[in-house]
């Protein structure tokens, strides 16, 4: 069984294209639970039932999804909450609700597809009890503004010169620190592939033949999330191999 969704969204013709491209979704896989129109109807739904999700608009009449939003993050198993609409100026505000991700419609299987893998995320966490690990952020500075990136969201960092790259999903961030470092603080949920890469163990798909301009050929690491391929050395290619058989 998939993912539980809710779909809140006042028009009927929104939450029937979700509902089509959530059944086009994969690993993880998800389902539709419940659906509703507003506030009111979505609330009704949660006090039946429990969903891992809410795919949550923003413009609504009465009650709005930040409203709403607002609303779900005191509920003791609060599902985690994705928003969906057609504005992206409420992004900032999102965040700060602490949802999990931002779509813009119309939406694209693959951004959906995203999502879902970040609230698949969410969901381990809350399961595993892990308060230390739900609270590991990584704090980088970017443009002048201090982002707070949960460590669960990171797909890989990656030495570049005096700094590290730090992939998400959705976006690269560049923080100044190392490896090593890096590696010493978060080790039991990163792998080593390569000495300039570490890669999230829950985020490991494949491992596959790849030519390298640089290297020659030799093997790489497909990630879930990213099209990117990271090359993986001969030293680490026998615990990337018991990694994925585990």
């Amino acid at each position: 069984m998939g993912l539980k969704m809710l779909l809140v969204d006042d028009e009927a013709l929104a939450r029937s294209r979700l509902r089509t491209l959530l059944a086009d979704c994969a690993a993880p896989a998800a389902e539709v639970t419940g659906e509703a129109a507003n506030a009111a109807q979505a609330m009704e739904h949660l006090r039946r039932q429990t969903f891992d999700a809410v795919l949550l608009d923003i413009h609504m009449p009465g009650a709005d999804g930040l409203a709403l939003a607002g609303v779900l993050r005191g509920l003791p198993d609060a599902p985690a909450v994705v928003f969906v609409t057609a504005y992206a100026e409420h992004a900032v505000t999102a965040f700060d609700l602490e949802a999990v991700d931002y779509l813009t419609k119309p939406v694209r299987l693959e951004r959906l597809q995203l999502a879902l893998n970040k609230v698949e995320r969410a969901v381990q966490a809350r399961q595993g009890g892990s308060e230390a690990t739900e609270q590991e952020v990584l704090v980088i500075q970017d443009r002048g503004r201090t982002e707070r990136v949960p460590v669960l969201e990171v797909l890989y960092f990656k030495a570049e010169l005096k700094y590290v790259t730090v992939r998400t999903a959705t976006r690269s961030y560049i923080l100044d620190g190392s490896l090593s470092d890096l590696e010493e603080r978060h080790g039991g949920q990163f792998l080593r592939v390569h000495r300039n890469a570490l890669v999230s163990r829950r985020a490991v798909r494949a491992l596959e033949k790849h030519f390298d301009p640089e290297e020659g050929e030799g093997w790489a690491v497909r990630l879930s999330g990213i099209d990117e391929l990271l090359a993986v050395s001969r030293r680490q290619l026998s615990a990337v191999r018991e990694a994925l058989a585990n």
